[in-house]
């Protein structure tokens, strides 16, 4: 028998706008995943009590253009996967190496249901990838600059 996909997920909103964070938390909740928290800054992450499946990071936070750093940490203290939401995608240094892609600001319900769908499934086909999921750009290898 084959392995299930979940259907739902332990997501982590990292976002610093209350009005944003709310909707997400609305789609995420109405979508049958749980919000674990929401981090509006670098500081909150140390208050985090679970460990997130999949974790929406916007870039600009209340301390700043702190969003790729957190990013980074989730993935490599937890192996989150990273959905990042951002109207400003150019600004990601660095992506996490569990991210997945971009969804867009302003985004639609379906376009972040849809994008943790993806996650949770693991991101295998490439097929299965929501239109709305932005490629991430690469980032140049600087090791021969």
């Amino acid at each position: 028998m084959a392995a299930s996909v979940p259907t739902f997920g332990k997501v982590l909103i990292v976002e610093d706008e209350f009005l944003v964070a709310l909707q997400l938390e609305d789609i995420l909740a109405d979508g049958g995943h749980a919000v674990i928290g929401t981090c509006p800054d670098r500081a909150s992450l140390g208050l985090l009590g679970d460990i997130p499946d999949v974790a929406l990071v916007d870039l600009n936070l209340r301390d700043g253009l702190t969003g790729p750093a957190i990013a980074r940490d989730l993935s490599g203290l937890y192996g989150s996967r990273v959905i990042y939401v951002t109207a400003n995608p150019g600004q990601i240094d660095i992506p996490a190496p569990t991210a997945i892609g971009i969804v867009q600001k302003p985004f639609t319900r379906q376009a972040i249901l849809a994008a943790i769908s993806y996650a949770l499934s693991g991101c295998a086909e490439d097929s299965a990838r929501p239109v709305e999921l932005e490629r991430l750009q690469q980032v140049p290898d600087r090791a021969f600059d």
